[in-house]
């Protein structure tokens, strides 16, 4: 993975502190609720965060996990991190990532932590013979749109993203 890791250099950044990137652990569990809830609120997310740190607990380290996250550290400490979970194209027969969140801490942004999760991400994504590593972004996320295009990530005209919820997803599900 050190080859995945660029020199980060920025003005933003004391170039003696050190990056990492580590798979999340239980212990995280904290951190990672505080880092949602302030990606929510730096996104102006419109709605509420109704996850508790169980809720993360047990989506990633209980009996039938559903996602995945690892953790951006700089000199050892959560600087960030990045949420995800498998998912399956029919039309190319392969496995993908579906990245759910993506979060540096507002101390640490422009000094490549973002970009290092990202390659973290790509670079997991083709050793399991994924074909895609898919996000959505917020079109209000001026910032976060800039940085992804400059990656060359692509937005879908395609695709509109469709959901079901509250009152909907159960009137739906009583057609069963």
């Amino acid at each position: 993975m050190d080859d995945l890791m660029p020199p980060v250099t920025s003005k933003h950044r004391d170039a003696t502190r050190s990056p990492a990137i580590r798979p999340a652990e239980p212990a995280d569990t904290e951190t990672l609720h505080r880092f949602i809830v302030e990606l929510a609120e730096a996104e102006d997310f419109p709605g509420t965060v109704t996850a508790r740190p169980e809720d993360v607990a047990n989506a990633l380290f209980g009996p039938n996990p559903m996602a995945e996250a690892v953790v951006a550290t700089v000199d050892d400490q959560p600087a960030g991190f990045a949420l995800y979970y498998s998912t399956y194209s029919t039309i190319v027969g392969r496995g993908g990532i579906h990245l759910e969140d993506l979060y540096v801490a507002p101390e640490h942004r422009g000094a490549g932590l973002g970009r290092i999760l990202l390659a973290h991400l790509a670079q997991l994504a083709m050793d399991r013979g994924c074909a895609r590593l898919e996000w959505w972004v917020l079109r209000t996320n001026e910032p976060a749109l800039r940085f992804y295009r400059r990656l060359n990530a692509r937005g879908l005209e395609e695709i509109e993203v469709m959901r079901l919820d509250g009152s909907a997803l159960t009137a739906v599900a009583a057609l069963s």
